[in-house]
């Protein structure tokens, strides 16, 4: 080996010694990233674990018990709990079906309309109402809650589906509204110049061209307003009595008595039962949850 060859050999060894330890710090860092993540996901999921638990517990091991792996499985927690109110958690989780699913359509008709009508059409005083229609983001439920009763008792809703039904097919939600006009807008207008041209109306562009196209807006749409209206607890509870018409969330409120005779473990056992139309849906649509946020948000 030449003398002159030294420099280059040594400068290459260097080179591959400073790679092995960078991949060897790239792949620490890698590990430690991964452990901070799982161990950050199950403080999030823990309440979900030590729910599912309970639901499997007596009920004086519930809160008497620290630990989490139950001293004996109480399975039967499920079936007392489907079959322990007056009225089987069959009727009250057709009633949550029924009352979301029409939730859902009428916020995702209703709010696709006014999404389409800001974003792609011209009409008077068009600054002024989105202006307007962005003010109500910014009001508490609980402040139109009365005045909404009011209305509804004198049109005779209140004990009915009604008052949770017929508000999502008005275009109430705008958050909905502002996430599909975020989307509309990135959409290319030489589209509808050119269905102009062949003879589409405004309502023939939005059903054949932006509606097949804005599936990820309106898949998320949908998918929040499933959500929210699932767990809603608040509004069945004001405008609900009939025990027959009660959704998951106001019969799962049916298991704590006030007199101090409580059935805590049936009423976990039908929470986890609750919870699973939720994470199914979230786990399956997911992907279209995330992409119709980030294209909402595209400039």
């Amino acid at each position: 080996m030449s003398v002159s060859t030294m420099p280059a050999q040594t400068t290459a060894d260097i080179a591959h010694a400073y790679r092995e330890e960078r991949a060897r710090r790239a792949k620490r860092a890698a590990v430690l990233k991964h452990i901070f993540l799982i161990l950050t996901s199950l403080v999030m999921i823990y309440p979900l674990i030590w729910m599912f638990a309970a639901s499997l517990k007596p009920d004086n091991q519930i809160f008497g018990d620290l630990g989490l792996w139950p001293g004996e499985f109480q399975w039967e927690n499920y079936s007392e709990g489907w079959n322990a109110l007056p009225v089987s958690f069959t009727t009250f989780f057709w009633n949550s079906t029924v009352v979301t699913v029409l939730s859902v359509l009428g916020n995702v008709i209703s709010c696709s309309f006014a999404a389409y009508a800001f974003a792609r059409l011209e009409f008077s005083g068009k600054t002024i109402w989105f202006a307007l229609m962005m003010t109500t983001l910014m009001i508490p439920y609980h402040v139109v809650l009365i005045p909404q009763y009011i209305l509804f008792l004198n049109l005779g809703w209140v004990d009915s589906y009604l008052p949770l039904i017929v508000p999502k097919f008005l275009a109430g939600e705008a958050f909905f509204i502002f996430l599909m006009i975020q989307f509309f807008r990135q959409l290319p207008r030489e589209l509808d110049e050119a269905a102009m041209i062949d003879g589409c109306s405004p309502f023939k562009i939005y059903w054949a061209i932006i509606m097949p196209l804005s599936l990820p807006a309106m898949a998320t749409a949908a998918i929040f307003s499933f959500i929210w209206t699932w767990e809603d607890f608040l509004g069945p509870l004001v405008y609900l009595n009939d025990m027959k018409d009660y959704t998951v969330p106001l019969a799962l409120r049916s298991f704590i008595s006030t007199d101090g005779v409580s059935q805590y473990g049936p009423m976990f056992a039908m929470s986890i039962l609750s919870i699973l139309p939720i994470l199914l849906f979230f786990i399956i649509f997911q992907r279209l949850i995330i992409r119709g946020i980030a294209m909402s948000g595209l400039k």
